[in-house]
C-alpha cells in the first residue's frame, strides 16, 4: 500500500510538473495548451479517485460518495486518449472528444444504480458482471489514441515513429496488469504515456519551427541580396562606370580583408561574418548617387567647386537611402555596416575627408578598406573625365597618401599582395 501511495503521489506531482510547464511555455496557442491543461488535469483527478477507491481505507459510510467519485473517474478515464489527441492538434477533436466523454459518462451513471459494471459492499470495491462495457471503452480510446499519433507522424512525415511506439508499450503495460491481475498502476503508465505525448509533439513543433526560421531567414537573406543588386544597378543606369565597378570593388574589399587577415592586420575585427558583409555590401558605397543630377555625374571633364560641394553628398545621403530602404527588412547590424561603408569611404586618414571629417581609427574599418578599393579602381578604370591609369602608377599614388589619405597598415597589406590585384585586372580585360 505504501508503494500504491507512492506511485498516485508521483502521478500528482509529475502531472502538476507539466501542468506548469504547459502553462508557462509559449510555443503553443491557447486551443493546445487548453487540450493539455485538460489531460494533465484529468489524469491527476483519475489517479486520486482511483486511490481514493482502493487505499485500504474504505468507509462504508463513504459509498455514495465513492461511488459518485468512480462513476465520474470511469466516465473520465476512457476519455484520456481523446484528450491526447486533442493536444496533438488534430481537426475536430474538441466535437469527438466531447462526444465520446459525453457518451462514456452516460454509460457509467445508467449502470452504476444496478451494479453492473462496478458496486460497493460493506468490504469495498467490486467489479460488477458487465465491467467490459467500461473495459472496451477504454480500448477504442486507446485505438483512436494510437491512430490519431500515426496520422500526426504521417502530418510530420513520419520523425520519431519509435515514439509512437514507446506510448503504445507504456499504456500497455500499464492497463493489461490492471484488466487481468487488478494491479493498479494503469493511472502511472497513463500519466508517462501523457508526458511523452507531450513531449512527442513538443519536439515535432520546434522542429518545423527551426525549419521555418530557417527557410524564412533564407528568403531574408535572399531578399537583402536583391536589393543590394537591384540598388547598384540602379546607380549603374544613371553611371556608366558604376557597373563592372562595384564588381571590381567587392573583389578589391575581400581580398584586402582576407589578406589583413593572413598578415595578422585587424584580427579582432575582420571575422567571417565582417568579409562577408563587406563583400556582400561593398557595392552600395555609391547608392547616394541617386541624389546627384545626371549632368554631374557624366560631366566629362573637372568639376566646379559648386559642382563638387553636390557631388560630396552623395556619402551622407548614402547612408540616408540605406537606411530608408533596408530599414525593417534586416538586422541593425547589417544596416550600420552597409551605412557606414557609404556614409564614410571618403574620409581620410588625416580627418580632411567628407562628409563627418573622422580621423585615423575612427572611421569604421569597413569604410576604410572600401577607400582603398574605390580609389584604387577609379585610378585604374576609364571614367567620363579620364584615361585609365597603369596599375603599378595607382599603387604608388596610393603609396604616397598612406598616412594622409590611407590607413598605413592597411596599405602595407594591400602592397604587398599587389599581385593578386594585377591578375585580377589581367582576367578582367579578357
Amino acid at each position: 500500500m505504501l508503494f500504491y501511495l507512492s506511485t498516485i503521489i508521483v502521478i500528482a506531482l509529475l502531472m502538476g510538473a507539466m501542468l506548469v510547464h504547459v502553462l508557462r511555455y509559449s510555443g503553443f496557442n491557447r486551443e493546445q495548451k487548453g487540450w493539455f491543461t485538460a489531460t494533465f488535469v484529468a489524469v491527476a483527478f483519475c489517479a486520486l479517485a482511483e486511490f481514493a477507491v482502493h487505499s485500504g481505507y474504505y468507509n462504508p459510510k463513504f459509498k455514495v460518495f465513492l461511488t459518485i467519485l468512480t462513476v465520474i473517474q470511469f466516465g473520465t478515464s476512457p476519455t484520456l486518449a481523446m484528450l491526447f489527441s486533442g493536444a496533438l492538434g488534430l481537426k475536430y477533436q474538441r466535437k469527438i472528444g466531447i462526444g465520446y466523454y459525453i457518451a462514456s459518462l452516460l454509460v457509467q451513471i445508467i449502470c452504476a444504480p444496478f451494479g453492473a459494471v462496478f458496486y460497493f459492499t460493506d468490504e469495498g470495491y467490486v467489479r460488477g458482471d458487465y465491467f467490459f462495457v467500461y473495459e472496451i471503452f477504454f480500448i477504442i480510446s486507446l485505438l483512436y489514441l494510437m491512430v490519431c499519433l500515426f496520422i500526426v507522424g504521417k502530418r510530420f512525415k513520419n520523425r520519431d515513429l519509435a515514439t509512437i511506439v514507446m506510448i503504445f508499450v507504456v499504456l500497455l503495460s500499464g492497463i493489461i496488469p490492471m484488466a487481468f491481475f487488478n494491479i493498479h498502476v494503469s493511472y502511472y503508465a497513463i500519466s508517462i504515456s501523457a508526458c511523452l505525448c507531450y513531449i512527442y509533439y513538443n519536439d515535432l513543433i520546434q522542429e518545423d519551427t527551426k525549419q521555418a526560421l530557417v527557410e524564412n531567414q533564407a528568403k531574408m537573406t535572399s531578399m537583402q541580396n536583391h536589393i543590394v543588386t537591384g540598388l547598384a544597378s540602379l546607380i549603374e543606369s544613371r553611371d556608366t562606370d558604376t557597373g563592372e565597378h562595384v564588381i571590381r570593388t567587392s573583389y578589391y574589399c575581400k581580398t584586402l580583408a582576407e589578406n589583413c587577415r593572413k598578415d595578422g592586420v585587424y584580427l579582432d575585427e575582420l571575422t567571417d561574418e565582417f568579409i562577408e558583409l563587406l563583400y556582400q555590401l561593398a557595392p552600395l558605397h555609391d547608392v547616394g548617387k541617386i541624389v546627384v543630377s545626371d549632368r554631374i555625374l557624366t560631366k566629362p571633364g573637372k568639376l566646379t567647386p559648386e559642382e563638387f560641394e553636390e557631388m560630396k553628398k552623395h556619402a551622407e545621403m548614402g547612408g540616408v537611402v540605406i537606411r530608408k530602404i533596408l530599414d525593417g527588412i534586416t538586422d541593425e547590424k547589417l544596416l550600420e555596416f552597409a551605412s557606414d561603408i557609404a556614409t564614410y569611404h571618403h574620409e581620410r586618414w588625416d580627418g580632411t575627408g567628407y562628409c563627418k571629417g573622422l580621423k585615423g581609427n575612427k572611421i569604421p574599418l569597413a569604410a576604410r578598406i572600401m577607400a582603398i578599393a574605390d580609389v584604387y579602381d577609379a585610378l585604374t578604370s576609364v571614367r567620363c573625365y579620364k584615361d585609365k591609369m597603369p596599375p603599378e602608377e595607382a599603387f604608388k599614388i596610393i603609396k604616397e597618401e598612406v598616412g594622409t589619405h590611407f590607413d598605413p597598415k592597411l596599405v602595407k597589406v594591400l602592397l604587398k599582395h599587389k599581385e593578386q590585384y594585377l591578375e585580377f585586372l589581367k582576367d578582367d580585360n579578357k
